[in-house]
């Protein structure tokens, strides 16, 4: 089975709720990690969740029966920022 990648974006406050701004298998997948390691981007590795929000078309946000696992996700990263910013 090849590996899957989805980059999400989500600015609060802006946002309604989180967009697939990028997704691929394979060599895709690879270099959407690759760039979010450059960029400093939070990964997640989960195979449920980048199996679901893969269905979900680039740029399109996703929709409201996805929120649950989105905000797990979200509250994760959050938590990693705010290490980070004490650090």
């Amino acid at each position: 089975m090849k590996k899957k990648a989805v980059a999400l974006r989500y600015k609060k406050g802006k946002d309604t709720a989180p967009e697939v701004i990028a997704k691929g298998v394979g060599e895709i997948a690879d270099k959407i990690i690759s760039v979010a390691k450059e960029e400093k981007i939070p990964i997640i590795e989960d195979e449920y969740a980048a199996e679901e929000f893969y269905g979900v078309d680039i740029n399109v946000e996703i929709p409201p029966e996805m929120y649950k696992i989105a905000a797990e996700i979200l509250a994760y990263v959050y938590s990693i920022d705010k290490k980070n910013k004490k650090g």
